[in-house]
This record gives structure tokens, C-alpha cells and sequence, in this order.
């Protein structure tokens, strides 16, 4: 099968190639994908999980890519709750070769059953996005109606979906990113708009939840705007501030089959919209680790329907 793939650490994104790699094992309780559409995180040569595995050996040559669209190409030893040529989309492993590939291993409680009617390009964009989205705002920060909900980034990935979750739950929104994503933000249903390159943090307020994919500055004078009771919650790097009468949390998104099927169901009635950017073809993904799309996610499609 065709795959990209890195072998130097110190190369980084320059020794991404298209290869040719074996067929992947089907482990105890996976699923072999054949992948349609997958997603990347463009930071994530820097991750020492994409070159060692759990046990700390090396693993190289890497696939990376951790999001992914596809059917059911085989299922493994003990493998129950999917089925062959069934349309599925999820999350792979982090110390495991990932989606940027025509065939994948995962664990079969990573990924969900696809709606006929969702495109393996959108549901490619939702995994890792639309789950660090809830995840943060209401398992973590636990967000309700009437909150004041500050939103870094709110243009992008994950803050557009964080966006949308918090105005159906009935939070005020205030979504933040530079000058030209003003439009779009407010257009996601956020009710006000910080330029961070203004930086005007004195029309915010204060809120009851910071939501950050940022860090650094960013982070540590938003999370002053935290009153009692309230929560700072990061994707970016552990905090160094905390509010005064409140928390601050750092965590890493989690597979979960059951609200990926909840996100599913979001799109498919309108209320849930990833941020495509472009899709390009597999043989194209190294280029699309450098050039980044400023309205939306890049997917990689693999193979068409």
C-alpha cells in the first residue's frame, strides 16, 4: 500500500515521501480501515509519540496523521460492533502509524459508524477537533447555559467547533483571533470579537470560562478574566497561571465513540460545521504539512469513495 512517511526525526517535515509499506496487522480488537479522507495536525513531527511507541522503542518509518474517514477492510481477532465494508470515522492511535495512508490499523472503540450522508472529507475534520472541542467545554470546564465563554482561536479547527457547541448550549460567546477572521467568527454565532492583534482586553470581561488553543501570553491574561468559581481550559501547554477564585486545566483529547456519534448526528442536522479549508491528494500531503489553509482544516484524500 502507499503511505507518507517520515524516518528522521531531524528531517522533519522535508523527509515526509511517498512510500510503499506492507499491508498493516490487524491486533486483537482492530479494525483495518481503508481510508477515504484523513486529517493531520501539522505540529505533530514534534510529538514523541510519532516516533516511538508506548513502550519507548522506535517505530520508524512513521505514518502520521491521526484522523480519519473510511470503510471497514477487515476486522481483527475479537473485534465486535463493526463490520466489513461498513463506513466508519475516528481517531488513530498516537504512538501507532497513523491515517496518511491507504490503509490503517486502529482499535475498533476509536472509531464510529458514518452516516451515509456525511462526506468522508468532513468527517475526517471532525475527530480530534469536534472531541477537544467538548471535551473541553463541558467535561472539563463543565459550561452551561447563560455562561460568558471566552474562545482563542475561534476562527480555526477547533475553536470554530467550540463556537458553535457553546451557542447551542446557550453560552455568551466571544470568540477571538486576528483582524480578517471577524466575519467568520461572528458568522460561527459568537456575539462579540477580540483582535488579538489589538490585544483589546479590557472590552472582554469577565467570564466564566477561557477556552485556549493558543498558550503563552495569550493564556496567562485571559485566565486573569476568570471570575470565582470559573475555568481556564488549555490544549496548548501546561498553565502557569491559574485564576484567583478559580481552575485552570491542561489535557490532551480522548478517543470516544459515543460523542463522535453525537458530532455526527450535529452535522447531519445542520447545527455542526467543520472548517474545510482544501482537500488534496495523498501524494500531495508533505507540501500540505507546510502550506497551511487560512479558512480551514486541509484534508488529505486518499482514495474516492
Amino acid at each position: 500500500m502507499r503511505a507518507i512517511t517520515v524516518r528522521d526525526r531531524a528531517a522533519g517535515v522535508g523527509g515526509l515521501t511517498l512510500t510503499d509499506l506492507p499491508y498493516p496487522h490487524a491486533a486483537e480488537n482492530d479494525v483495518i480501515v481503508r481510508v477515504h479522507a484523513a486529517g493531520f495536525t501539522p505540529g505533530e513531527l514534534d510529538w514523541p509519540a510519532t516516533w516511538t511507541d508506548r513502550a519507548g522503542r522506535d517505530r520508524t518509518p512513521t505514518v502520521p496523521g491521526h484522523e480519519l474517514s473510511g470503510t471497514v477492510a477487515a476486522l481483527g481477532y475479537g473485534t465486535t460492533g463493526l463490520s466489513v465494508g461498513q463506513r466508519v470515522f475516528g481517531m488513530a492511535d498516537w504512538a501507532r502509524d497513523g491515517s496518511l495512508a491507504e490503509f490503517t490499523a486502529v482499535e475498533a472503540r476509536n472509531l464510529a459508524p458514518l452516516p451515509a450522508d456525511i462526506d468522508h472529507t468532513v468527517a475526517a475534520a471532525l475527530p480530534i477537533s469536534g472531541l477537544t472541542a467538548w471535551q473541553g467545554l463541558f467535561d472539563h470546564a463543565h459550561l452551561t447555559t447563560g455562561q460568558r465563554v471566552l474562545v482563542h482561536g475561534a476562527a480555526g479547527a477547533v475553536g470554530s467547533i467550540a463556537v458553535q457547541l457553546a451557542r447551542e448550549v446557550g453560552a455568551y460567546v466571544i470568540g477571538t483571533g486576528r483582524a480578517g477572521a471577524r466575519d467568520a467568527v461572528l458568522g460561527l454565532g459568537a456575539q462579540s470579537f477580540v483582535d488579538l492583534g489589538a490585544a483589546d482586553w479590557d472590552s472582554v470581561g469577565e467570564v466564566d470560562v477561557v477556552f485556549d488553543v493558543i498558550g503563552g501570553d495569550v493564556l496567562a491574561r485571559s485566565t486573569a478574566l476568570v471570575g470565582p468559581g470559573g475555568t481556564a481550559v488549555t490544549i496548548a501547554e501546561p498553565p502557569t497561571v491559574r485564576p484567583k477564585d478559580g481552575r485552570a486545566v491542561f489535557f490532551v483529547v480522548e478517543p470516544d465513540r459515543a460523542r463522535l456519534v453525537d458530532l455526527a448526528e450535529r452535522v447531519r442536522s445542520g447545527r455542526l460545521t467543520p472548517a474545510v479549508g482544501v482537500v488534496r491528494p495523498l501524494a500531495e500531503a508533505a507540501d500540505a504539512f507546510v502550506r497551511r489553509h487560512p479558512a480551514g482544516r486541509t484534508i488529505i484524500q486518499v482514495a474516492d469513495e
